[in-house]
């Protein structure tokens, strides 16, 4: 358990992005058995919920930055570049 907690704190969103892509690949290609298509599922809905805790972070940061004179917060829409 304890390796776990390590592994965790050791993890980055990219690394974390990257294997929940290889995740979504083998899971895609459907040549698991069951039981291992269920564990890396498993594996892959933690990564998700990091992912996702990572990114809420980071938005709260980018929030502050933009905290306007006066002390209030402007909260942008950032635009997708298409």
């Amino acid at each position: 358990m304890e390796e776990e907690k390590e592994a965790a704190d050791e993890m980055t969103f990219e690394v974390a992005m990257k294997r929940l892509e290889s995740i979504v690949e083998l899971l895609g290609e459907g040549n698991l058995a069951l039981d291992d298509s269920l564990k890396i599922f498993e594996e892959g809905m933690g990564l998700c919920k990091f992912c996702n805790k990572e990114l809420d972070e980071a938005e709260f940061k980018v929030e502050k930055l933009m905290e306007k004179e006066g002390g209030e917060i402007g909260v942008e829409q950032f635009k997708e570049i298409e």
